[in-house]
């Protein structure tokens, strides 16, 4: 038996809603016709909801969908769409999501799904009332170079774990030199901009679904680029930070050091690179790609060799040889299209949920806490709040 849910996607012209969860996930379940869910066929059936018609029809017709609107209200007030996804700005998340519960959806929201934990946390009194489901997009962990790393985890190899680091980012244009590479609206305070705020909820359920609790944390930020102008040109003085830098202190007792801005180069083959080390060896991944060295293959360092010359190949140390590449793991599952199945499955069949609404609002914690840490100069705590 073949069944339609209804989905309404808010924020569709943006690319997280247009490029990831409908090109790379609903599009791609609707052109295989569905998903098999608690014995029936589930296909979704989109509606797109944005501002500009113009791009709306555009992108409904790239991606062979049907309808599409400029007017929320009529979407929310139409019974056959029961889930309402927002992947919009996120100074209005908080907003939308009131809006969607009154009218009796299911959520799922894009991150952050707060502008602070106390909205969270309103937000998940009012859908529990409602009795509806909800969800949290947390996408990265899914990558293949998380999941390697993952099951390096859960395979034990590590030993004790003694610490991590990620670092994270590119160079985003000013928009004045030459032309923006990101919206301009993340780097004003009022649209709900900032690093913290924009990536640091990524890196609490990738640091905390690989190693455990985080217990507390310290942080720095700051702005590196200090003007920049939006999309039509004018200039604005930027009044978030670009920049961060994270020391963690999970409960098991490792540090490790969370690092992203906006204004810095890539030098590497990755725009994320994500390490641990531990007692029996160390690991290091990108989005893709996951190295190993064991504590047989790691070699003895005993200090920079000063005397060699510049030009002196030969004795240049290679520390990339005793690394092996973690293999495959399983098959590959779009991150976007695999968050969309679980919370269809939860929605349709009542099938747990580990990234729900109280999760992202964990994910807000950490954000909350580095701007607190920022504020005061001080340690915050990371104790549960739910």
């Amino acid at each position: 038996m073949t069944k339609k849910i209804g989905i309404i996607l808010h924020g569709a012209t943006g690319n997280i809603c247009s490029g990831q969860h409908l090109a790379n996930a609903l599009g791609p379940i609707r052109a295989e016709g569905g998903l098999m869910i608690a014995g029936e066929n589930l296909v979704p059936d989109p509606v797109l909801i944005g501002r500009n018609g113009e791009k709306l029809q555009k992108i409904a017709r790239a991606n062979k969908v049907e309808n599409w609107t400029t007017d929320l209200e009529t979407a929310l007030s139409d019974p056959k769409y029961s889930i309402f996804f927002d992947g919009a700005a996120t100074h209005s998340r908080i907003g939308l999501l009131r809006r969607a519960i009154e009218a009796g959806k299911h959520i799922y929201s894009e991150k952050p799904v707060a502008p602070s934990v106390a909205d969270g946390l309103e937000i998940l009194g009012a859908v529990g009332k409602k009795g509806l489901k909800h969800g949290a997009v947390q996408d990265k962990i899914h990558t293949p170079g998380f999941r390697k790393m993952a099951k390096l985890v859960r395979d034990g190899f590590f030993g004790r774990i003694v610490g991590f680091s990620l670092n994270f980012g590119w160079w985003v244009f000013d928009g004045i030199e030459a032309s923006t590479n990101r919206p301009s609206w993340n780097y004003r305070k009022s649209d709900g901009g900032g690093i913290f705020f924009d990536m640091f909820p990524h890196w609490c359920y990738v640091v905390e679904g690989l190693m455990g609790p985080i217990r507390r944390i310290v942080a720095s930020g700051w702005t590196a680029q200090r003007q920049r102008a939006d999309e039509n040109g004018a200039k604005f003085d930027v009044d978030v930070e670009d920049s961060g830098c994270v020391i963690v202190e999970l409960e098991s007792g490792a540090f490790g050091t969370i690092r992203s801005s906006w204004a810095q180069r890539v030098t590497d083959e990755d725009l994320v690179k994500f390490q641990i080390d531990g007692t029996r060896g160390s690991a290091q991944n990108g989005i893709r790609i996951c190295r190993f060295q064991s504590a047989d293959d790691t070699p003895t360092i005993r200090g920079f060799n000063l005397g060699a010359s510049q030009d002196s190949i030969n004795v240049r140390p290679d520390y990339t040889e005793g690394w092996t590449e973690v293999p495959e793991v399983g098959p590959y599952i779009n991150p976007y299209r695999l968050g969309w199945e679980r919370f269809l499955s939860h929605v349709v069949a009542g099938t747990p949920m580990i990234s729900d609404y109280a999760a992202g609002i964990r994910d807000v914690q950490l954000a909350e806490a580095c701007i607190k840490s920022v504020e005061t100069g001080k340690w915050i705590s990371m104790d549960p709040i739910l």
